[in-house]
């Protein structure tokens, strides 16, 4: 049961997008947002709906190949630590969306856009790094990705699966078999 926990600290479309990307190239896999203000996700069920009610053996595990996606719906991470360590026994992968303002330094990975000058962070530890419309140089050893197609972004913030020959879900790929897995 690989899981990772993924945020953007400076791009939202890349935060919402990024971990849906990444679950696709796991192939099955259920993507767990602990942001209670993050993105509204299609779907009926949230995170809160699990803490109160309990998740049932349903939502333990999956039903079928693809990818499921739990919003947050306003509760804290710390309510939801129980059903979070269910979910991560249950499902054969998860990611975790944090906050963009998450603190780092836990094993957390960011997704940071390549763009010019110094305004943007690069971090010390592991990342993975969103290649632009400009050509600037990635830290050395980094997973570097592809720039997406429209269509592919286009799919994903519409709720819809993408192709999943896309090169950029393909590239999400490297991102499951790095040791911090």
């Amino acid at each position: 049961m690989p899981a990772v926990a993924v945020w953007s600290p400076e791009d939202e479309v890349l935060g919402a997008v990024a971990p849906l990307a990444l679950a696709v190239a796991a192939g099955t896999a259920l993507v767990v947002d602990l942001d209670p203000n993050g993105p509204r996700y299609r779907g009926d069920m949230t995170l809160a709906d699990l803490v109160t009610d309990g998740p049932t053996r349903a939502d333990l595990s999956p039903s079928r190949r693809g990818v499921a996606v739990i919003r947050n719906g306003g509760v804290e991470p710390d309510a939801a630590e129980d059903v979070l360590r269910a979910l991560l026994a249950g499902w054969p992968a998860v990611v975790i969306r944090l906050p963009s303002d998450h603190a780092g330094g836990d094993g957390a990975i960011p997704i940071v856009p390549l763009v010019p000058g110094r305004m943007m962070s690069r971090f010390p530890g592991p990342a993975v790094y969103q290649r632009s419309a400009w050509r600037v140089q990635a830290p050395e050893g980094a997973i570097v990705l592809p720039r997406p197609r429209a269509g592919t972004i286009g799919a994903l913030l519409t709720g819809r699966m993408p192709h999943p020959g896309d090169r950029w879900i393909r590239a999400w790929g490297r991102v499951w078999e790095q040791p911090w897995v």
